[in-house]
C-alpha cells in the first residue's frame, strides 16, 4: 500500500475517534497587534510537525503530511481549503536509522489542531533524549512503526523521464524534469491526478537521495 499525503491514509490497526467524540482544541497563536489570540492555521500546523521533526534530524523529504485537504506542489497541504469531512491528520517519516514510523491524531475537529497535536507529543518525547533517555525514547518510538515506506511502482528515472542511460543527474535537471511532469499530473490538471502527483513527489524524493549518495 502507498501512503499518499491526500487522501487522508490511516494507519493501519490505528483506532479512529468518532467525530461525536470529537472536540475543539486550544492551539492557538497569538497575534502581536492585538496581543490577542486566534486558531492556528493549517500552514503553522504543518510548520510545528516539521520543526520538531527537523529537530529530530528528520529531513523534509523523508516526510509524508497525510491529511483530507488537498496538497500543492510540494506535496504539502494546501492552504485556503475547506476542512474536510475527516479532520484527522498522520505523519510518517524514516528516521536516520531507515526505520518507518507514524503518527496519527484526529481527536480534535480540526487538521490544524490535529497536526499541532502531532507536534506537541513529538516535541514531549524528544524531551526523554535530553534529559538522557535516548534508549526509553527509541523504546517509545518502536510502537510508532509505519506502513511499509513509499515506492514508485515505475522507476524514478521512467516516471520523470530521465535518461536510462545518464547515471549522475544535476539537481537543475532533476527539478526541471519534477517541474514538467508535476504541471501534467496535478490533479487540478486535464488529465492529472492525485496517484499520478504522489508518484511524481516520490520519484523526486528517490532521484534526489540517489544522486546524493552517488555524489557523497
Amino acid at each position: 500500500m502507498t501512503t499518499t499525503a491526500y487522501p487522508l491514509c490511516w494507519p493501519a490497526g490505528w483506532k479512529r475517534t468518532p467525530a461525536s467524540r470529537q472536540t475543539k482544541a486550544k492551539f492557538s497563536r497569538a497575534t502581536p497587534t492585538s496581543g490577542g489570540a486566534r486558531s492556528l492555521t493549517l500552514t503553522e500546523g504543518v510548520m510545528r510537525v516539521m520543526v520538531e521533526l527537523q529537530r529530530m534530524g528528520i529531513d523534509q523529504q523523508d516526510v509524508i503530511v497525510s491529511t483530507g485537504v488537498r496538497t500543492r506542489l510540494d506535496g504539502l497541504p494546501r492552504a485556503g481549503e475547506r476542512e474536510p469531512d475527516d479532520a484527522g491528520a498522520a505523519v510518517y517519516w524514516q528516521d536516520h536509522k531507515g526505520h518507518r514510523r507514524v503518527m496519527a491524531i484526529d481527536i480534535y475537529n480540526r487538521v490544524a489542531d490535529n497536526l499541532a497535536a502531532v507536534a506537541a507529543t513529538l516535541e514531549a518525547l524528544r524531551s526523554i533524549e535530553r534529559h538522557g533517555g535516548a534508549a526509553i525514547l527509541d523504546r517509545a518510538f518502536t510502537g510508532f512503526a509505519a506502513l511499509p515506506a513509499p515506492t514508485a511502482k515505475r522507476a524514478w528515472r521512467e516516471v520523470l523521464g530521465i535518461d536510462e542511460l545518464a547515471v549522475f543527474v544535476d539537481a537543475e535537471t532533476l527539478k526541471e524534469a519534477y517541474r514538467r511532469k508535476t504541471a501534467a499530473a496535478h490533479p487540478d490538471k486535464p488529465g492529472g491526478s492525485e496517484s499520478a502527483m504522489a508518484e511524481v513527489n516520490v520519484a523526486y524524493a528517490e532521484a534526489k537521495k540517489e544522486q546524493a549518495e552517488l555524489n557523497r
